[in-house]
């Protein structure tokens, strides 16, 4: 008799539905899995017999096949126990309860408890616009599965508190939508205004992220390039509902949400070791799972120490960069995870430190400094917005009692000007200036006739790559949205265009 029941599978940060069938069968006794599954799935024919013998359930004999379907999609993790286990209780005749709208999905212990698995808010966003009706998830992961309001979650703990429920025996309290737990608030102590100097840095930092996007810091040790990048998140825009659910998505199918947590709703700062590799950045893995860029997608990925990162780390950040997403192609399939990021990026300008620093001398060879800025090669240079010298601070600025602005004050300012990018490209899937296709250019970035003379000049003089002219056009068009400016001027071309001159300082001598 053959019976069905349904889960969920995913395959990059989207979920597909799954139809498990179960067929028993007379014959010798066996348990066959089938339709593709990884090792942890096949592994569930142990955990499955001995949860239904556990919990005081008839163990099928005869002929066992599940198969899971489609089969032509690999099936990966022990999510599928629980409801491999509920289509053999269906088609033994041990329950006889509908389940035609319901979505089943749970790892299971030996003696059937029902352990947390990865990945359930993609899941549940999927059977809700699939029409199911009732999604049965782990107890532990039933914060998260309440984010999504539209069908009917319900926790469950161990299979004899399932099966009453399904029979009509004592019910299964629904999951309240109260349990939504939200990003603790950031930590005060880590504020733009302990930032003493560097103004204009720190006005750098503000287009950064009113714009999202990419920045290059290049200065000697202890001028306060870390301490800068740290305090970027303090004034990174609100992140809109859509963005905080496909954030919540990658660290849900990563397991990486942070204890409590049920949705992401502060943009993502990551800082990998400069000893990553180009699969720890990118992602991969023979299960492939979301690298770094993935999961600083819709906020920060800060790279310290730029050069020490291997060559190859580097360039395979060129790709998704540039497409706001990385593939992974694998023999078993191709992923894609998204990455729209802002990449920042912190330097010295050789390998003491000291090279161009009034006060220091620098103990390099012209060879050794040549050797150490070519690590960080042109085409990387290209996709960055804005490179920015960050020079040593004067004792007069450490030991000013002036109080600087605060990330508060400057959050208002780059929330304003993100406001107007929403408004902008409101009926587009773009949602800042970093983004903008170059088809888009012309149309949103308009210039006075007096800033595109100055322009024009500047592409000429400076020799400015295709890349680079849009990257100027794109930054000065957030320069304008922070002046709330609709028409780009001669001060906003001019302020984007010295963001772009630096490089010929160290790596065109």
């Amino acid at each position: 008799m053959i019976e069905y029941c349904t889960s969920m599978g995913l395959s990059g940060i989207e979920a597909f539905t799954v139809s498990i069938e179960a067929d028993l069968a007379r014959g010798i006794p066996a348990f066959d899995v089938v339709g593709l599954p990884d090792i942890a799935v096949k592994e569930s024919r142990g955990r499955v017999k001995s949860a239904m013998t556990n919990c005081g359930f008839d163990f099928p004999l005869g002929r066992i096949t599940v198969n899971l379907a489609p089969a032509d999609i690999r099936k990966e993790g022990p999510l599928y126990d629980l409801p491999i286990l509920i289509s053999l209780l269906k088609s033994s005749s041990q329950l006889n309860t509908d389940i035609s709208d319901c979505v089943f999905i749970g790892e299971l212990s030996l003696a059937g408890l029902v352990r947390p698995v990865n990945g359930i808010l993609p899941m549940t966003i999927e059977a809700k616009n699939k029409g199911f009706k009732k999604i049965f998830v782990p107890f532990d992961n039933r914060a998260e599965a309440a984010v999504i309001r539209g069908i009917d979650v319900y926790p469950v703990k161990n299979v004899p508190e399932l099966y009453e429920h399904l029979i009509g025996g004592k019910q299964i309290a629904k999951a309240d939508p109260k349990l939504l737990t939200k990003t603790p608030p950031r930590d005060n102590a880590v504020d733009f205004s302990q930032v003493k100097g560097q103004l204009m840095t720190k006005r750098a930092m503000e287009i950064a992220a009113a714009g999202s996007h990419n920045v290059l810091l290049i200065g000697p040790p202890g001028s306060g390039k870390s301490m800068i990048a740290q305090r970027l998140p303090g004034i990174l825009p609100d992140m809109t509902f859509e963005e905080t659910i496909e954030t919540t998505k990658i660290y849900s199918i990563a397991g990486l949400l942070p204890e409590g947590v049920s949705l992401i709703d502060r943009r993502p700062f990551r800082s990998p070791h400069h000893s990553a590799s180009p699969m720890g950045i990118t992602g991969g893995g023979r299960t492939p799972k979301p690298g770094e860029i993935s999961l600083a997608h819709n906020g920060v990925l800060f790279l310290d120490e730029l050069p020490e990162f291997s060559r190859l780390t580097m360039e395979a950040l060129r790709q998704p960069l540039e497409d706001g997403q990385v593939t992974i192609s694998r023999v078993n399939g191709t992923l894609t995870y998204p990455c729209n990021i802002s990449m920042i990026c912190a330097m010295n300008p050789c390998p003491c430190g000291f090279f161009g620093d009034p006060t220091k001398e620098c103990t390099c060879t012209p060879t050794e400094i040549r050797r150490y800025l070519n690590k960080v090669s042109g085409p990387m240079l290209d996709r960055i917005d804005i490179h920015i010298e960050v020079p040593a601070v004067k004792y007069e600025e450490l030991s000013s009692n002036i109080p600087s602005e605060s990330s508060a004050e400057i959050q208002k300012r780059v929330n304003a000007a993100r406001k107007i990018q929403t408004e902008r490209f409101k009926n587009t899937n773009i949602n800042c200036n970093a983004r903008i296709p170059s088809g888009m250019l012309q149309q949103v970035c308009t210039l006075d006739k007096s800033a595109d003379t100055i322009l024009k000049n500047a592409f000429e003089k400076l020799g400015l790559s295709s890349r680079a002219y849009t990257k100027v056009l794109k930054v000065a068009r957030t320069i304008a949205d922070l002046d709330s400016s609709e028409i780009i001027k001669v001060k906003h071309v001019t302020e984007a265009i010295q963001y772009r001159s630096l490089d010929r300082k160290y790596w065109h001598r």
